[in-house]
């Protein structure tokens, strides 16, 4: 059978939720877990069968909630453990799965460990920290961390962390470096030594006794670094990934974790995969895991050489190609693909993938219609349902998100930008502040995200663009998300059927059938403005055709005719027909 053996977490439609984003219960502008718990008949009515809930522990918020303090106690603004238990209670009893964030390549250097690890080296060089109460005073936590000795003006390698800057603090206190891959803030834990990897099954295991059902595993193939930490590629954007991209010890490390927690539940579990190939994703599915987020489709409006400072016009036969093959290299190879177009880290997608002015609802509409019928596990970014759109930024005191942040301050401080002005087009296309702004749930104040002042602004698109208009107007992208992830449910195909491309050449038309047993769904999707038509190519035959779904509603019966034939009220069998801007259909074969 196609796809492999079925399994719940292939057939499900994930909808991810940053949760001071999505809904806020008490007015302080930040959203939290009981403001999620208030939505959960929203998230039934969508149809979704698991939450990703982005991190909701406690933390400082260096890096929104990814700089995690205690992994088994929840931030203060968020709510409380009650409020979680009476969240996955209330998504259970709808039979939505939860799926938590998993960051264990670092941690806050507020964490526990982290203080603890200072401490104990600041002891052992005599230096001037004290000693805290300890459950274990004759506990060693020196080495639970990436630590190195050196020159206080000299760091031990060159490599620069994801935000910018080098990838290495000196500690005066401690008197050596410490590494970290992102910010300051977030110390790389060492998994080289067996009492972290421990630390890390055990709290693991702790959640997964609370009842969830996975994890979305962050940046889980940096965890191995080379103990000799060399230099890297000082040309790179981001210097020393080829040595901590993908570790010497990486595949042992996901096959013990595995192995140790995840294979004694019944679990999905998504691993991000920074720089990942096809050839990288078998082997870690191989290793456990039953999926990754790969990055290569979210970079190909990156330019080679300038990386995130120049905007790429891209090709939608590269896009094509890309997902073609990590089909074809991965699920045809038995493994299984997570699809996705935007999450917490990408600008939203119908101002990325589509056409966020004049086609907006149309083209919402097909970037749906793409990512719930292709092969693999879809993933929905909290407001992508209703079609929410990138956040027009004026200035840098809009912008919270650090990787921003940090570009624009390199930038200035190398003398490539002088003011924002110079940036505004970048920062606009690519903050991954874009995905976090509060979701639009009216046209009122805040957009009905907060009664207070929202920690991040709210697009003022949202007097057009929100959810309690988009429910009221059965034409609208929700009515049509909505529709597709039934369709799904409804036809196996969609989930378990092979993939074969149409037209690879065409630079507007992504078309694609769908086949399991003797049913054959045809996708047939229009990428641009324009008017392209569709003609089906030699070698796909059918009898009959039903048209299952269009993004434009009623009106294909009308319009869908083919050009060969006298206009009918029906349908037209789709052999050859024309496309409106931004228009998708999608088939039934039989």
């Amino acid at each position: 059978m196609s796809g492999g053996e079925r399994a719940w977490w292939k057939e499900a439609v994930v909808y991810q939720i940053y949760p001071q984003s999505f809904n806020d219960s008490d007015g302080d502008g930040i959203g939290d877990i009981p403001g999620i718990v208030e939505k959960a008949d929203y998230l039934d009515d969508l149809g979704v069968d698991v939450v990703w809930l982005n991190p909701v522990y406690d933390s400082p918020h260096a890096d929104n909630g990814y700089d995690i303090r205690d992994y088994r106690a929840i931030l203060d603004e968020f709510g409380t453990m009650a409020d979680w238990e009476r969240l996955i209670e209330e998504l259970h009893d709808r039979d939505i799965r939860l799926i938590m964030d998993l960051v264990v390549n670092h941690t806050s250097d507020e964490h526990d460990w982290f203080l603890r690890s200072r401490e104990d080296h600041a002891r052992a060089g005599d230096g001037d920290l004290e000693s805290g109460d300890r459950d274990d005073p004759d506990a060693d936590y020196r080495d639970w961390y990436v630590w190195r000795d050196g020159d206080p003006d000299d760091p031990p390698n060159n490599w620069t962390g994801a935000f910018g800057g080098s990838a290495w603090t000196y500690d005066e206190d401690v008197g050596k470096w410490y590494l970290h891959l992102f910010l300051e803030k977030q110390p790389d834990l060492n998994w080289k030594n067996p009492e972290v990897r421990e630390a890390v099954y055990d709290m693991m295991e702790w959640w997964l006794e609370e009842g969830i059902d996975g994890f979305r595993m962050d940046v889980i193939n940096l965890l191995s670094k080379p103990q000799s930490l060399p230099d890297g590629d000082p040309d790179d954007e981001w210097v020393g990934h080829e040595h901590f991209i993908d570790g010497p010890r990486i595949d042992e490390y996901l096959t013990e974790l595995t192995e140790r927690t995840l294979d004694n539940y019944d679990t999905m579990n998504v691993g991000e995969c920074v720089g990942a190939t096809p050839e990288h994703a078998r082997r870690y599915i191989d290793g456990g895991l039953d999926m990754i987020f790969h990055f290569e489709h979210v970079r190909l409006d990156w330019d080679e050489e300038d990386g995130w400072w120049r905007l790429r016009d891209w090709d939608l036969t590269e896009f094509k190609e890309v997902f073609t093959r990590w089909d074809r290299e991965v699920a045809d190879e038995g493994g299984w693909n997570a699809t996705y177009l935007g999450n917490h880290d990408q600008p939203r997608i119908v101002s990325r993938f589509g056409d966020d002015d004049q086609h907006r609802v149309a083209s919402a509409k097909t970037l749906a219609t793409f990512l719930l019928t292709m092969r693999g596990t879809p993933y929905i970014m909290q407001g992508d349902e209703i079609g929410m759109t990138n956040y027009p930024f004026e200035s840098m005191s809009e912008v919270i998100d650090p990787q921003t942040a940090g570009r624009v301050r390199e930038g200035m401080a190398a003398g490539r930008i002088d003011s924002f002005d110079d940036v505004r087009h970048l920062v606009r296309a690519r903050s991954r502040d874009n995905a976090r702004t509060p979701v639009q749930w009216t046209d009122g104040e805040h957009a009905g995200f907060t009664e207070g002042d929202p920690w991040l602004p709210v697009n003022p698109d949202h007097a057009s663009v929100n959810v309690a208009d988009a429910r009221a107007d059965e034409d609208s992208v929700w009515h049509y998300y909505r529709d597709l992830i039934a369709l799904r449910d409804d036809h196996a195909v969609i989930v378990y059927g092979d993939y074969d491309l149409l037209l690879p050449d065409h630079r507007e038309i992504y078309a694609y059938t769908r086949t399991l047993d003797d049913e054959t769904l045809l996708v047939v999707c229009n990428f641009d403005d324009g008017t392209p038509t569709f003609e089906l190519p030699d070698g796909v035959a059918f009898e009959e055709s039903e048209l299952l779904i269009g993004t434009h509603g009623g009106e294909v019966a009308a319009a869908a005719t083919a050009t060969d034939r006298e206009p009918t009220d029906a349908p037209a069998a789709p052999e050859r027909f024309d496309l409106r801007p931004w228009e998708s259909r999608v088939y039934l074969l039989s």
